[in-house]
């Protein structure tokens, strides 16, 4: 495959799971960034700032050399906030080719509480292992690739929190990516409803795949 169509490939799969992250509620508004290595290794394909995920489109998606460098566009449009951390991934880890930063609700309300979201279902711990939190800057302010990079350094971290910000799945392809950033949703989604139950039901700590208390062994809610 050339570069040029290996560029409109890598532009048209963004634009579709853009649309698809769109689709599954794990974004609204301009927020939240996808980009793709491309078949080079050298560079990105990257959403720009102020684009939403629906309104992706081969003219308004940007270049971006590893090292910066932001390769002129049809349109005039500004660098993502988001791309220092991406380029920084892509330069910490060969096998990372794609990356889904997203503002998923469930992920980031969980997240905002100060708690690493566990890994509750058989698929989270097979697909997923752990997921990291990491907390906002000391200023309070968004993580920066200072913050996010050394966490994946750790080759088994496949997807993290951003505390207060949202959700990174890092892949092969984007839609692993994409699949990833999904996962921790839908874990997040399980972990309040069992949190919640949990509480009202006054159970002892719930059960985990691999570790917590036997089934037999939780506390039953008391009979009136």
């Amino acid at each position: 495959m050339s570069a040029k169509s290996d560029l409109a490939a890598k532009k048209d799969d963004l634009i579709a799971i853009a649309k698809r992250c769109f689709d599954q509620r794990l974004q609204t508004n301009a927020g939240g960034n996808l980009s793709v290595r491309l078949a080079g290794r050298d560079a990105i394909v990257i959403k720009a700032s102020g684009i939403g995920f629906r309104e992706c489109t081969r003219e308004n998606l940007q270049v971006a050399m590893l090292d910066g460098t932001i390769l002129p566009s049809e349109l005039d449009l500004k660098p993502s906030k988001d791309l220092e951390f991406h380029l920084d991934l892509y330069r910490r880890r060969d096998d990372i080719d794609a990356v889904v930063h997203c503002h998923s609700p469930w992920a980031t309300g969980y997240a905002s509480t100060g708690r690493e979201i566990p890994c509750l279902t058989v698929q989270t711990v097979e697909k997923v292992g752990r997921i990291p939190l990491i907390p906002l800057s000391e200023n309070g302010g968004p993580q920066t690739a200072m913050q996010i990079g050394p966490v994946f350094d750790d080759l088994a971290v496949k997807a993290a929190v951003l505390a207060n910000h949202g959700t990174i799945g890092v892949g092969k392809t984007l839609m692993a990516a994409q699949y990833l950033a999904e996962l921790v949703e839908e874990t997040a989604h399980i972990a309040f409803v069992r949190d919640t139950l949990a509480t009202a039901l006054r159970c002892k700590e719930p059960q985990t795949p691999g570790h917590g208390t036997h089934e037999s062994e939780r506390r039953m809610p008391d009979r009136p």
